[in-house]
């Protein structure tokens, strides 16, 4: 079974910054892409940021500059770090792993459970 499990989410002022990490642990062979998704109420889910295994990344258009993802393949864990937030960043933020289990027989998605980010004053 595989888990991924999100933190560092909260309430921050216009104009603060927030780090979330993402873990993943369970029976993993390997992991692959990993990426940050957000759904604000109303809305649907978006890709914020992804990182390849080997480092390469992508951001959204209504991120990059302010955003930055990483991971730590040791750890099976994935950070994003954010700064300069907007009141238009508040949503709930999602990890998404994409991985092979011990195992499995070919790749799957999985998700964590989502953390909460609200930017207000």
């Amino acid at each position: 079974q595989v888990q991924l499990v999100e933190s560092g989410g909260g309430l921050v002022q216009p104009g603060g910054s927030l780090r979330l990490s993402c873990a993943a642990s369970g029976s993993i062979f390997s992991i692959y892409a990993m990426a940050w998704y957000r759904q604000a109420p109303g809305k649907q889910r978006e890709l914020v940021a992804a990182i390849t295994s080997g480092g390469n990344t992508n951001y959204a258009d209504s991120v990059k500059g302010r955003f930055t993802i990483s991971r730590v393949n040791a750890k099976n864990t994935v950070y994003l770090q954010m700064n300069s937030l907007k009141p238009e960043d508040t949503a709930v933020y999602y990890c998404n792993a994409d991985l092979l289990p011990i195992g499995g027989m070919r790749r799957n998605d999985y998700w964590g459970q989502g953390t909460q980010v609200t930017v207000s004053s």
